[in-house]
């Protein structure tokens, strides 16, 4: 337990700290492989929000095919907290988990902007894949339909247009295609 508590008393900064009193801020939880459904479970046993992006996939084996529910970031939950000591050591005494994502040993918020738009593209049903992570590309904002409003960048494969959305902290993205008439460019997010 000291061991645990020494090492998120350091990983949390006091700007961070001050910060995180006023407002929850979605972070990136690193599981063991294949234990994402586990600590979604035991963090809802613990009460505490999260969100593990899932979708529908057809397996097939010899004998029969069966729709799954498969993470869409393998290895990855997303938890928020708003009393970062506390919930902080409560993540990570969790079964499965195996660190919260940071930069320079201080965790690193994931913007809102970026769960919410993969929560509506879940959301809308359209059929999206894992896509490699890119920073090219123009930076659109979908103009209408059922991902209105959602951010990310445009790139053509062969005559298919996709928007790419990325969670940065983790260099991962999600791919689905869409009607270029659909998209106004914007100004790169910060």
């Amino acid at each position: 337990m000291y061991i645990e508590h020494q090492a998120v008393s350091g990983f949390v900064s006091d700007s961070l700290m001050s910060d995180s009193l006023t407002k929850a801020r979605w972070y990136a939880v690193q599981t063991r492989s294949r234990f994402e459904k586990a600590v979604r479970a035991e963090l809802s046993a613990w009460g505490i929000d999260h969100y593990l992006a899932t979708f529908q996939d057809v397996h097939q084996w010899k004998d029969r095919k069966k729709v799954v529910e498969v993470p869409l970031f393998s290895g990855y939950i997303f938890v928020r907290l708003q009393h970062i000591e506390a919930a902080c050591l409560q993540v990570l005494k969790t079964n499965g988990v195996v660190r919260i994502l940071g930069v320079s040993g201080r965790m690193e918020p994931v913007p809102d902007f970026e769960i919410d738009s993969i929560r509506q593209l879940l959301a809308s049903g359209k059929r999206c894949y894992p896509h490699p992570f890119i920073r090219e590309g123009s930076w659109v904002r979908m103009r209408r339909g059922p991902l209105a409003g959602v951010e990310g960048r445009l790139i053509r494969v062969k005559s298919q247009t996709r928007l790419v959305l990325s969670i940065e902290l983790l260099s991962q993205a999600v791919a689905t295609e869409v009607d270029a008439s659909d998209v106004e460019t914007i100004r790169q997010r910060p």
